[in-house]
């Protein structure tokens, strides 16, 4: 008797520590990659924050992996490789990492597949490394995983 009412105690206990439902299902995004353009920014939200996933264009992605050769030399040094589980999709957090503002995409000095934020000037190129200003590191590339050719899941 006495170990059933621990058992229902310590199983109470760990239940009221559990997530939710919805609160556990907003830790994983499905997104339909269909119709995304190439070129395109396409924002989600996944755990209340943008994710931008984009389509690149060759171009793009010719550009981020040549500045590769320079990523010893960045604040956050990091491949375009080891950023993107495909070269033409980068999903990322779209939340600065200097002090949160969103940036946008195609401006500033990487204004062809690069991001600004106008907040502080930060600049981040085709693979959303920092480049330029107060920013602190890249822009945050979220777990993800490919379901399949025309879905990746976000979480």
């Amino acid at each position: 008797m006495f170990t059933s009412l621990v058992r229902a105690a310590v199983c109470k206990a760990i239940y009221t520590w559990w997530p939710a439902k919805d609160v556990f299902a907003a830790g994983v995004v499905e997104v339909d990659l269909r119709p995304i353009d190439e070129g395109q920014n396409f924002i989600v939200k996944w755990r209340g924050k943008p994710v931008f996933v984009r389509k690149r264009t060759q171009e793009w992605i010719a550009a981020a992996r040549k500045d590769d050769a320079l990523a010893a030399s960045f604040r956050e040094p990091q491949k375009d490789v080891d950023r993107t589980l495909r070269p033409e999709w980068l999903i990322m957090i779209g939340v600065c990492t200097h002090l949160g503002c969103i940036p946008y995409p195609d401006q500033g000095v990487y204004s062809n597949g690069g991001y600004f934020c106008p907040c502080h000037g930060s600049h981040y190129d085709e693979s959303g490394r920092i480049r330029q200003g107060p920013a602190a590191g890249n822009l945050p590339v979220p777990e993800y995983a490919f379901l399949d050719d025309d879905t990746v899941r976000i979480g």
